[in-house]
């Protein structure tokens, strides 16, 4: 059968669960994963998301049985994608100041969702396995025949402009502004943008391409058993599989790996597994469904209390990567300062906004821009939110209508030659705090 019509699409709920889904009644085999001969004559193949050997709660694999396995395909050919760029160049010389991006321009886009990506800023390095890169995507069209694997990371994906239709091995994900997508490592994937098939605009979002430990939901400690994203809000596809005339007519495998972009041809569909079974699966989770924590008396408390996913290091409590989101919530604080206030963070902060306004920048930071303030670099509320927040009337307020997010990692970030060199950086971002006067009264 061919993948559900958007308005058929079901899901399975929860994160990190043990799924089993067949497209085809009778296609799982009963009692083991690799019989001799599997159901239907279909291929077992099995993807491992973490090593054989790790421990059982965090071991993340699927089987899948599939009409022809992985292995067959075309030889590889070098395949050129100049503005995703892998890990960071430490041979830039990237002043400690703060960074802004003005929305990247849709108006000349041709590319799809591969071709059009972006690489904004990156740290650590994809052999090492540690560090994230911070991209953007700019689309127009859908990857029809074309679909991609990526062996560097698993890609963190956030609209903020039309929709998309994710194809993978496990079945279809549609994922809008508001919503995200978690695609692992090795996962084969296309995505089509329905929005702009229908004649309603080019597509944008932002993507944190993770080299490190895999993203998880965090401890809660005190907060307790419930809040911030919880599990069964997480939605994994059910098994599809291209067939007719959507399972012929040869494909285009782009596989990232290394770093550097490769091309195969292919006969078939890879989007052809009829069944599978296993906790390693995209997933989707609209941010609507996360559970603010926030303060009922005074202070404005630390971000992380806004945590979607993290992705540990080796360092307890100082992620390789954490998911921070800063949805609409209710401010009632007392006697305090609403807004974020000026720090200095251990950490690095890639900040992007979907919709609306962010708080502590109502004015410059606009959705689709980003801004970046590394390790130690001084940043906080703009003079207009400082002035407006010191003197506003303190009764509860609704933040809504608003949706900003950061990658936070302990790895400082290094901009691409594109975003240093691109049209939308924000050379003026600093005078936002010019107007801070000394106001010093004894």
């Amino acid at each position: 059968m061919n993948p559900a019509s958007a308005g058929e699409l079901r899901y399975q709920s929860g994160f990190g669960n043990e799924h089993a889904t067949e497209a085809v009644a009778g296609a799982l085999p009963k009692g083991r994963n690799s019989p001799q001969r599997a159901p239907f004559d279909l291929y077992p193949e099995l993807i491992s998301g973490t090593a054989f050997t790790a421990p059982r709660h965090e071991n993340r694999r699927t089987w899948m049985y599939r009409r022809q396995p992985s292995v067959v395909s075309g030889r590889y050919a070098p395949h050129v994608q100049a503005h995703w760029a892998t890990g960071a160049d430490r041979s830039v010389a990237l002043p400690p100041e703060p960074m802004r991006w003005h929305p990247l321009p849709l108006a000349s886009v041709d590319a799809d969702f591969v071709d059009g990506m972006h690489t904004l800023a990156a740290n650590g390095d994809a052999e090492a396995q540690v560090g994230i890169g911070a991209l953007m995507y700019l689309a127009n069209r859908s990857m029809d025949r074309r679909a991609f694997v990526n062996a560097d990371g698993e890609l963190l994906v956030v609209p903020q402009q039309g929709r998309l239709r994710i194809t993978t091995e496990m079945g279809v994900l549609e994922v809008k502004p508001g919503e995200i997508a978690l695609l692992p490592r090795g996962v084969v994937f296309k995505v089509a943008l329905p929005d702009s098939e229908e004649g309603k605009g080019l597509s944008r979002g932002y993507v944190c391409e993770n080299y490190g430990a895999q993203f998880r939901l965090p401890e809660l400690g005190p907060i307790g058993s419930n809040g911030l994203a919880n599990a069964r809000d997480f939605l994994a596809p059910v098994a599809a599989f291209e067939e007719g005339e959507g399972a012929g007519g040869g494909y285009e495998l782009i596989k990232k790996s290394g770093g550097r972009f490769w091309r195969a041809p292919m006969k078939q569909s890879p989007f052809n597994v009829v069944a599978w079974h296993g906790n390693l699966t995209p997933v989707k989770y609209d941010t609507a469904n996360f559970m603010t924590i926030g303060s009922i008396s005074f202070d404005h408390p630390d971000p992380s209390i806004f945590t979607v996913l993290t992705s540990p290091s080796d360092t307890p409590g100082t992620a390789n990567c954490d998911f921070v989101i800063f949805p609409p919530r209710w401010l009632v604080m007392e006697d305090t300062f609403r807004p974020p206030w000026y720090h200095r963070n251990l950490m690095s902060e890639f900040m992007g906004l979907v919709l609306g306004e962010y708080d502590a920048k109502p004015g410059g930071f606009k959705p689709g821009g980003a801004s970046l303030h590394n390790c130690m670099v001084p940043h906080g509320p703009d003079e207009e939110a400082f002035e407006k927040a010191s003197h506003s009337t303190l009764q509860p307020q609704k933040l809504d209508n608003t949706l900003a997010f950061m990658f936070e990692s302990r790895y400082r970030f290094i901009p691409t030659p594109f975003a240093l060199q691109s049209a939308a950086l924000d050379t003026d971002y600093a005078d936002c705090w010019a107007g801070l006067k000394d106001k010093y009264q004894p």
